[in-house]
């Protein structure tokens, strides 16, 4: 039975090894066959006649068995050197004696001695037919034997034939499967690579789209930061001017109390000069005017101490103004210089943007032109459109093409077209390039 889970090459390599070893099993017994000796032939019995006479009277033993050891024997001695015959030793003898008249042979023991040799010569002739049959036996099971060698031969011929045909089929599946699954590899390369484009077209807009928002998030950013500190610059200025107000209130408020001690002071003055008025009137008089005297002294520096502490405050007050004024010009210089720089610097972009993509748009109608004068427009496709996305390199050169149409000649044609007309001249400046390096474009045969 064949085993189903080794491997062809090794089902096909045992096989061969098992036919090879009939083979040389066949072929040996053959030759052992071929190389060994064949069946000697019945001897012949040669019948000698004596007479009776001659023989010497032989007392036969009896035994179970019918044939002589001598006969038994005879057939497996082989002699394998001729008996040396070594001359006998004389022997001085005397005269011979007179033989003696030999006895007479008895009729019944020689009857018994040719029905021996005739026996004996008969079950020589069986068994000469005997080996004669077992070796014509022998013959037809070599024949035997060989005849179902070969068809042994042929069963394991046509065996390994069948295994070698169920190999190639089986190759030739395999083929099959590598080629397909290569083929599905391939289209499976493709779509990533086309979703790799799309996904890095989508991943640029995205990326342009944040870095607008964020861009726009920081301007926004700046402008709340600037009211913010605009705002905190006019509390700032607040609190200063009313720290300035409370200022002056406190050194009005000096004022008045340094009046009221003086106030005080010239009452108690009053008060002692008053009493010493009693005890000396005249010098009363004399120190009441000379009081008089020093109070509106006293009064008048009053006055003009406070009249300088005002007029300082005010100054003061007026400089802090002009300052602030200053602070507040150069700023709103500032801003407004930074603002007039910044949309100078945004018109500046939006037209280099602008001119970027005209130079863009340019570009991309001379790609399409050249691409639709390498167009070979194929024929029986007339009133059909198709749609090409195109992405380039920077250098010009195709980096992906995809063409959306239910016709495929006309899509090949296309595509052909689109490659045939690479290189693309690109423009110098790096926006527009950038611009240009993706463009779609539609296609309708007048075929």
């Amino acid at each position: 039975m064949k085993d189903f889970n080794k491997p062809p090459f090794k089902q096909k390599a045992v096989a061969i090894g098992f036919t090879l070893g009939v083979h040389i099993v066949a072929v040996v017994g053959l030759l052992y066959l071929g190389m060994s000796k064949p069946p000697e032939p019945p001897k012949k019995i040669t019948t000698v006649l004596v007479k009776p006479e001659d023989l010497k009277p032989v007392t036969r033993e009896v035994t179970e068995f019918d044939e002589t050891a001598h006969e038994n024997v005879a057939e497996h001695i082989t002699q394998t050197a001729e008996p040396s015959v070594e001359p006998a030793p004389e022997i001085p003898t005397a005269a011979p004696p007179k033989p003696a008249e030999p006895p007479k042979a008895d009729p019944q023991i020689a009857a018994q001695q040719a029905l021996a040799a005739a026996k004996a010569q008969q079950l020589a002739e069986q068994k000469a037919a005997d080996n004669a049959k077992r070796a014509q036996e022998q013959a037809k099971a070599a024949e035997a034997a060989k005849l179902k060698a070969q068809q042994e031969a042929k069963a394991d011929a046509a065996k390994a034939k069948a295994d070698a045909t169920a190999k190639a089929n089986a190759d030739a599946a395999k083929r099959k499967a590598d080629a397909d699954a290569k083929a599905k590899a391939e289209k499976i390369r493709a779509d990533a690579l086309r979703k790799a484009e799309a996904d890095k077209a989508k991943a640029t807009a995205t990326a342009k789209a944040n870095a607008d928002a964020k861009a726009k998030a920081n301007a926004e950013a700046a402008k709340r930061k600037a009211d913010a500190d605009a705002k905190a610059k006019a509390n700032a200025d607040a609190a200063k001017r009313k720290a300035d107000a409370d200022a002056k209130a406190k050194a009005n408020a000096d004022a008045a109390k340094r009046k009221a001690d003086a106030d005080a002071k010239a009452k108690a003055n009053a008060e002692a000069a008053k009493r010493k008025a009693d005890a000396d009137a005249k010098a009363k008089a004399n120190a009441e005017a000379a009081k008089r005297k020093a109070d509106a002294d006293a009064k008048a520096k009053a006055n003009a101490e406070a009249a300088k502490l005002k007029a300082d405050a005010d100054a003061k007050a007026k400089a802090d103004a002009k300052a602030k004024a200053d602070a507040e010009a150069r700023e709103r210089a500032a801003e407004e210089a930074k603002a007039s720089s910044a949309k100078k610097a945004a018109e500046e972009a939006a037209q280099k943007k602008a001119e970027a993509k005209k130079i863009a748009s340019t570009a991309k109608r001379d790609f399409e032109n050249r691409i639709k004068r390498a167009w070979d427009t194929p024929s029986d496709s007339a009133g059909k459109t198709a749609t090409a996305r195109v992405t380039l390199t920077e250098s010009g050169s195709v980096r992906s093409v995809i063409v959306n149409s239910s016709d495929p000649d006309m899509k090949a044609s296309i595509e052909a077209a689109i490659r045939a007309a690479a290189p693309y001249p690109m423009p110098s400046d790096p926006d527009a390039k950038r611009e240009a390096q993706s463009f779609t474009s539609t296609f309708k045969s007048s075929r």
